[in-house]
């Protein structure tokens, strides 16, 4: 990538990082993902005594159907058992195939144990802080005024993200596009609440798509 694209990258993957203070919760809530590292980052924050609960939530999505072979939350759970937490301590929601129904069927999982959601710790990867934010808010089925939510991620900069599972950095910008767009146009479809973009963050977003960067999806 051009250094100026890289600049612009950072900017969108800056306003997209939110950049939550952690706090002790019931739930941590695990976004499944294509990067195993969201899973091992959950994994340490359960080890530390953040929240008592790890659920993990995600069927195959838009970057692991045909790539994947189970539902990412399996994936996950595997990656939390191997690395010493307690089975008995995982929830497993696999079918969901969005944002939106991570939030609802965890929701109704968790509700299902009879396991408390007054405060809830929320992780993605860095760039899909904001976008699950905004989806957790407008679709969490209980009292939201009730639900006390932070949102984190591995702590990874834009430079040092890409890798061999999750590609180069050209992939991430892309993938970063789509998600700004969504985070611009889906609260008028009621699937996130309204979140403003500052001009600096959607003139970065317009100058790569017109220097022929495109939606990853």
């Amino acid at each position: 990538m051009e250094e100026k694209h890289v600049k612009l990258g950072e900017t969108i993957w800056n306003y997209m990082s939110m950049g939550h203070e952690l706090k002790k919760s019931d739930v941590i809530l695990v976004f499944g993902s294509h990067d195993r590292r969201v899973a091992e980052y959950a994994v340490e924050l359960w080890h530390q005594g953040w929240a008592p609960w790890l659920v993990f939530s995600g069927g195959l999505g838009n970057l692991t159907q045909g790539v994947w072979d189970r539902p990412e939350a399996d994936i996950f759970h595997d990656i939390a058992v191997a690395a010493g937490v307690r089975p008995d301590s995982i929830l497993v929601e696999n079918k969901s195939a969005n944002s939106g129904q991570n939030v609802i069927f965890s929701y109704k999982l968790l509700n299902d144990n009879n396991i408390p959601t007054s405060s809830i710790i929320l992780v993605q990867k860095p760039y899909m802080e904001r976008r699950a934010y905004a989806t957790f808010m407008k679709q969490w089925p209980g009292n939201i005024e009730e639900t006390s939510l932070c949102v984190t991620s591995p702590r990874i900069s834009f430079h040092d993200y890409a890798n061999e599972e999750v590609g180069p950095m050209k992939n991430t910008v892309e993938i970063m596009l789509s998600d700004l767009y969504r985070v611009h146009t889906y609260p008028e479809k009621g699937f996130q609440i309204y979140q403003e973009i500052p001009p600096e963050v959607w003139e970065a977003y317009e100058k790569l798509m017109e220097a022929g960067y495109k939606w990853k999806y």
